[in-house]
């Protein structure tokens, strides 16, 4: 089963993440910035070209989570959630047994759309995060929809989504604020704020500039938010920074996150979010495909303690979901 970074961290697995750059010969590893292990491309998901359910032909944001011990009857040992961008958009399913792929396309993509009356109707839905919720025994859906929003949906099997509510808008932060996307959460305590969750997620403003946000919670519903930025792009010496995940490690928590120039970035912010140490870069993109230069959004899990990492490959708007795993 997908075991969250944190439990990893907590069991003393000594696990981390990383991806290799394209400079590596065939079967040599290297370290990645913190001591992070490094990744190599393995496949993609699935062949995009075959799916049923494929209105753009760009696909983003995966996040990969276990069935086993969760999901009574689930279709296979790992849920494959992901979706493209532009409108319709659409929170789409793929399921398999093995972390290695291939997944199989669920027959009723979208499980979420568009259009949920009478919640909300919007040009698209995108950027799936799902987090297995301990507490609650769900499936927990975190979704924009319009960039300005994230909602959350809660499930039993995985599948079928009941609408929750509102958990960000641009309105929560300060004034000038025009995105809050691209949101993933973690069962994360900070016993300073009471909070047993964590969100990071991307925002931008007036002046187009994208950085990292984050905020916090007791219940993973209704959240507080830092009003400055948790990492700025300029920061790491580029313009805009985006799509952002958790990592843990070394007894400390650190943030992954994706820029303008194709890479991804390590920052240490500590367990509770008041360091900022920027590692340099995490992964360089493969050249060729599937990254063509760009990888971003990374999802993490393990499968017979081996670590794999999911990743949106490829150009904005023409991305596919890619697997890697660690050598």
């Amino acid at each position: 089963m997908t075991i969250d970074r944190r439990t990893l961290f907590r069991a003393g697995a000594g696990l981390g993440l990383g991806l290799a750059a394209t400079s590596l010969a065939p079967g040599v590893a290297s370290a990645g910035p913190a001591g992070f292990p490094t990744y190599r491309y393995v496949r993609t998901a699935f062949d995009k070209s075959a799916l049923r359910y494929n209105p753009t032909n760009e696909l983003i944001f995966p996040t990969i989570r276990g069935t086993v011990g969760r999901v009574s009857g689930a279709l296979g040992r790992f849920y494959l959630y992901y979706a493209p961008h532009d409108a319709p958009g659409g929170i789409c399913l793929a399921y398999g047994d093995s972390l290695e792929g291939p997944f199989t396309e669920y027959p009723a993509n979208p499980i979420v759309s568009r259009d949920w009356a009478p919640h909300y109707s919007v040009s698209h839905v995108s950027s799936a995060h799902v987090l297995w919720n301990t507490a609650a025994k769900e499936m927990w859906l975190y979704f924009h929809g319009e960039n300005t929003t994230t909602r959350l949906a809660r499930s039993k099997d995985g599948i079928h989504f009941t609408y929750d509510k509102v958990v960000l808008s641009t309105s929560m932060l300060p004034a000038g604020t025009t995105e809050t996307s691209y949101a993933r959460v973690f069962e994360h305590k900070i016993a300073s704020r009471g909070a047993n969750y964590v969100m990071v997620f991307m925002t931008n403003t007036t002046a187009n500039k994208r950085n990292i946000g984050w905020g916090w919670s007791a219940d993973g519903r209704d959240w507080t938010f830092s009003q400055t930025p948790l990492v700025k792009a300029s920061e790491v010496g580029a313009t805009d920074a985006a799509a952002p995940s958790l990592a843990y490690r070394n007894g400390t928590t650190y943030v992954v996150f994706h820029t303008n120039l194709g890479t991804m970035h390590l920052t240490e912010v500590g367990n509770d979010f008041t360091r900022k140490v920027h590692l340099g870069v995490f992964h360089t993109p493969l050249s060729g495909a599937p990254d063509r230069g760009r990888s971003a959004a990374p999802s993490f899990g393990t499968e017979n303690g081996v670590e794999y990492m999911f990743y949106e490959a490829g150009a904005r708007l023409e991305g596919a979901i890619a697997i890697a795993r660690a050598v």
